[in-house]
């Protein structure tokens, strides 16, 4: 017979979300460190452009872009300058970078890196069956902190130094949104 314990509740939670648990792991370290390297996709093969931009920045339209891309076989998905740079995006993971002022620019074709770039995919869903499934995570992930901390007893239970731990487990990140954020 299956008994309810915070010991059982603790693995089993744990056992079922293990893989989620690895994966928002390594999406949320490479998050952390997305300005060094960005694994949601790699540059696979990329060319040098030159175009005759004869429109002000204000004057750039999706039928302006789609005449001078009907060259590349690309399908316009949007665009946006900013800093002096036209960036457009065409479907399939596809990107051209142009500068405003000499019209030279960059198309880069882009793969989503397999495993890592597709759980960021995951972290950064917007899918609304996702968000969901995510906030179940996220209270399962509480249950399994909460029926961790409460499974020792005795002299390295939560009640005798465990709660030492978990204070200064949340003064920490406190500490840091005071003083950076």
């Amino acid at each position: 017979m299956y008994k309810i314990t915070n010991r059982n509740l603790h693995r089993d939670f744990a056992y079922f979300y293990v893989g989620l648990i690895i994966a928002f792991s390594f999406s949320g370290i490479i998050l952390n460190h997305r300005q060094d390297w960005y694994p949601m996709d790699y540059t696979y093969e990329s060319e040098e452009v030159a175009i005759a931009l004869d429109a002000s920045t204000t004057d750039i339209s999706q039928e302006y872009i789609e005449a001078f891309s009907k060259e590349w076989d690309v399908e316009y998905d949007g665009h946006r300058v900013r800093d002096n740079t036209l960036r457009v995006y065409y479907k399939d993971n596809v990107i051209l970078d142009v500068d405003m002022k000499t019209g030279n620019g960059l198309l880069e074709y882009k793969r989503k890196v397999p495993f890592i770039g597709h759980t960021m995919f995951l972290h950064k869903s917007t899918n609304s069956f996702w968000i969901w499934y995510s906030d179940i995570f996220g209270a399962a992930m509480l249950l399994i902190a909460i029926t961790g901390m409460l499974i020792p007893n005795g002299k390295n239970g939560f009640k005798s130094r465990g709660w030492k731990f978990a204070v200064a487990g949340i003064l920490f990140p406190l500490l840091f949104l005071i003083l950076y954020a």
